[in-house]
Order: C-alpha cells, then sequence, then structure tokens
C-alpha cells in the first residue's frame, strides 16, 4: 500500500486495515520473532508502510492527521499483538515527535517530523540516568558551552531503541547555570556509543541501551527549540502523550490476554466439564472483563479531554496509572487460568504476563502517580473539576 493510498483511507477504513495487519501479521509472526531474538525488519518496513510511525503527526508533517481518540483506538487494536513491536516506533510516535512538533524551531520541524512520520528516522527518548529516573531533575549529564555549540559527557540508561534510533532527544544540564536543556543528537556522533543489557525480563525483543556520551560535540542547531533551560517543559509535552498512549496499550494487552484465557477456558475440561463452568473462574474471568472495560472508558474519556482542550495531565496520570496496574492484574489471572501451559511451553500468555509488568513503570512508575495524583486531590475533587468531567 501506497503512502498516498494510505492517507486517502478514511478512520474506519484505516482502522479496518490495522486490525487486518494485526491479526493477520502481527500475531502469528510473534514465534518466529521470539525465536529471532527481534522484530523482523520486514515487518517494521511494514509498520512504516502502513503509517503506524505517523499516525501522531498532523498532515502538514507527512503524518497522518489523527486525533488522540483516533490514536488510542488505533492503539488499543495493533498492542493486542506483542508490545515489542509498538516498541519499535512508540518512541518515535510520542516522547520525541511531540515535543519537536510543540517546541522545536522550524528548521528541526521541517528536517525531522516528515522523516519520523515515514519511518525514515527513528528517535529514542535520552532522560533517564543512574540517578535519574522518576526524579528527572537529578540527571548528571553535562552541557559545555564551547565556541557556538556544546559538548555533552554523561551516561543514560534503559533507553528504548537507543541502540538503533537515528536521533537521541537526549537532556542534560548546562554546567554553568544547571538548567535543563533538549539536544537533539546523531546516534553515530563521534563519542556515543550504546550497550545492550545481557538480559531483559520482558521486551526481550526490543532491549533498551545503554548510552555512554564522552566530549560530544554538538552545534547550536541541535539545541531543541534554540532555547536553553526548557528541557523538562519540552519532555513533558513528549512523555504526556506517551502516558495516554501507554494507558491504551495496556488495554489492547489485556484484552489480548482476556480473549486467550478466555479460549483456554472454553477448550479445555477438568471434572468433566469445560473450565469455563467452573465457578472460581468465572469470578476471575469476569472481573477481569469489567475491570479491562473500565479502563477503556476511562482512556478513551481522557483522548476526548485532550483532544478539546489540551492533555488533561492528572487524568492521563490516572488512566496509566490504572490501566497499567489492570493489565498486570489480567495476566496473573491468565497465567492462573492456564496452569501448567502458563508456566511450561511456548503460550503466548505467560511471555506477554512478563512484557506488562514493564508498563507499571515506563512513563513513570505507578507510585509516582499515586503520589502525584494524591498530591493533586484538593483541586481535583472541588465542584467545579468534578462538573468538568461529569
Amino acid at each position: 500500500m501506497t503512502a498516498d493510498a494510505v492517507r486517502s483511507l478514511s478512520f474506519d477504513d484505516y482502522l479496518a486495515t490495522i486490525t487486518r495487519f494485526t491479526d493477520e501479521e502481527l500475531i502469528p509472526a510473534e514465534p518466529a520473532m521470539v525465536a529471532s531474538g527481534e522484530v523482523p525488519p520486514g515487518l517494521v518496513a511494514r509498520m512504516a508502510e502502513l503509517g503506524l510511525f505517523g499516525i501522531t503527526l498532523g498532515r502538514e508533517h507527512g503524518g497522518l492527521g489523527w486525533s488522540v481518540e483516533q490514536q488510542v483506538r488505533l492503539t488499543m487494536e495493533f498492542t493486542r499483538a506483542s508490545v515489542v513491536y509498538r516498541s519499535r516506533f512508540s518512541t518515535t510516535i510520542g516522547l520525541c515527535s511531540q515535543a519537536v512538533a510543540a517546541h522545536g524551531t522550524d528548521p528541526q520541524k521541517a528536517d525531522l517530523l516528515p522523516a519520523f512520520a515515514g519511518g525514515r528516522t527513528v528517535a529514542a527518548f535520552a532522560l533517564t540516568e543512574v540517578s535519574a529516573g522518576t526524579d528527572a531533575t537529578a540527571l548528571r549529564t553535562t552541557a559545555v558551552r564551547d565556541g557556538d555549540g556544546y559538548v555533552l559527557n554523561g551516561t543514560k540508561r534503559y533507553i528504548t531503541n537507543g541502540h538503533w534510533a537515528d536521533v537521541l532527544l537526549l537532556f542534560a544540564r548546562h554546567e554553568d547555570s544547571g538548567a535543563l536543556s533538549a539536544f537533539l543528537v546523531d546516534r553515530t556522533a563521534t563519542g556515543v556509543t550504546t550497550r545492550l543489557p545481557a538480559q531483559m525480563n520482558g521486551h526481550a525483543e526490543a532491549p533498551v541501551a545503554e548510552i555512554d556520551l564522552v566530549d560530544v560535540r554538538v552545534g547550536r542547531d541541535a539545541l531543541l527549540g534554540g532555547v536553553e533551560g526548557e528541557g523538562l517543559r519540552q519532555a513533558m509535552r513528549g512523555i504526556n502523550h506517551a502516558r495516554i498512549h501507554v494507558a491504551a496499550t495496556a488495554v489492547g494487552q489485556a484484552t489480548r490476554l482476556l480473549q486467550e484465557a478466555t479460549a483456554h477456558a472454553t477448550d479445555r475440561e477438568q471434572f468433566g466439564r469445560p473450565l469455563l463452568d467452573l465457578g472460581a473462574l468465572q469470578s476471575s474471568l469476569g472481573r477481569s472483563y469489567a475491570e479491562l472495560e473500565a479502563g477503556r472508558a476511562l482512556v478513551l474519556d481522557c483522548a476526548r479531554e485532550f483532544d478539546r482542550s489540551g492533555p488533561p495531565r492528572e487524568r492521563i496520570s490516572a488512566a496509566k496509572l490504572y490501566c497499567t496496574e489492570m493489565a498486570s492484574e489480567v495476566a496473573d489471572r491468565a497465567v492462573q487460568v492456564l496452569g501448567g501451559a502458563g508456566i511450561v511451553g511456548p503460550h503466548p500468555v505467560p511471555r506477554m504476563w512478563r512484557d506488562v509488568r514493564a508498563l507499571r513503570i515506563y512513563e513513570g512508575a505507578s507510585q509516582l502517580h499515586e503520589r502525584n495524583l494524591a498530591r493533586a486531590l484538593p483541586a481535583l475533587l472541588s465542584p467545579v473539576e468534578r462538573n468538568t468531567h461529569a
């Protein structure tokens, strides 16, 4: 399918196309992906061909121009397949593209956004360090002015797509002022090296990277937006977008997990009847469905508010917290339903159980969201705020 053909589709037709792609190509390819230890390059090319790298960008930048509600509906479909597939373009469509679209200079937007949308340039969001994860203000990577540019030194860790990204959206602290800035850094620049971990406990086919920066020189034009000291604000534009996508991802994963568990409970017999007839299993699966649908409704409602008036930060935080915790609960119940098959053998449920666990850490650990929501409660529970979301 050509780019023009993809762009000519209505949203409903595009959603149907992605549903077929998920059912007919992504899910069937999971065993081969696991065996090879990586997402097949041909499937990455298919993702780009179908426009998945451009679902969050406007048509003026070569993207598909879908609303946030449409984006999360798409995410709930393609994340019924392994979350590893999503990892290959997640940092490009959310964390990085949204920060560049909102805060980049005109040349930065012109150079990067069409390349992001077409899947020609993969981006990685290089924020996390040994001492700076949940507390982003603690990062130690330094940026020192050097003539008309900067010299960067430091180490980043747990960077999704860090090993094969073309460009890093990298955050560093100015040594003189202590302020944080974001820089667009060529991953192949002199002084940049990447390493993959010896072991991944989940997301094994899309390992995160550690990135070392030793006297990496960048020009002034690498500074995102051309303004120093705006790094945290720029990061949050991408992070809030990414969080609602992670919440939608948890819904997609929980949907597939519940489908797999229900199919097993229907086919497997114990005591002369299907497992699905047993009251204890009915309780587990019924509760899982109710929690899944609550998460789906919350994400969709947040997305609609995002489209109306910009990112509702606390509600996105609540959706990310609830949905990722919910998906882990559904995954655990699904393993229990499978019994021995959930522990031994190639069934997708135990692999997904490991994968969804990471979602409670990505884009802010659950404890961070709990803290931030608790602190915001006086405002969130005010009559005005309650009526806004009624």
